[in-house]
């Protein structure tokens, strides 16, 4: 023999027949809504865990940054020094500057080319 249903919780009512279609409607929008902002919460809590997690690795390459910007400085300090006897002051920095201007000409251009070949 077939037992009658449960009644249906929070309603009162025996059985999903009994339910109206707006009410079910109804229902089904709330859980919609209660599904998309649960994932709009878990989306956000991983952000924020990846941006937590990126905060130390970007602070240390800022500072690789600065240091390797000094040692780029100390360099062209050093070329400048060395070219100074050979050719005076005026020249050896027009010099220096051409040798580093030519190397950044030369990076920005494989920039260009490698953004290039990757479109």
């Amino acid at each position: 023999m077939l037992k009658p249903a449960d009644p249906v919780a929070g309603t009162g009512q025996v059985g999903s027949e009994e339910r109206s279609f707006s009410a079910l409607v109804q229902q089904l929008a709330e859980d919609g809504k209660a599904y998309a902002k649960a994932e709009l919460d878990l989306a956000r809590a991983i952000a924020v865990a990846k941006g937590k997690a990126l905060v130390v690795p970007a602070i240390l390459l800022g500072a690789a940054f600065l240091l390797l910007q000094a040692g780029v400085t100390a360099l062209a300090v050093a070329t400048f020094l060395a070219l100074l006897p050979v050719v005076g002051p005026f020249f050896a920095g027009l010099l220096a500057f051409l040798i580093f201007a030519a190397l950044a000409g030369g990076l920005a251009w494989l920039a260009v080319k490698k953004l290039r070949s990757d479109l």
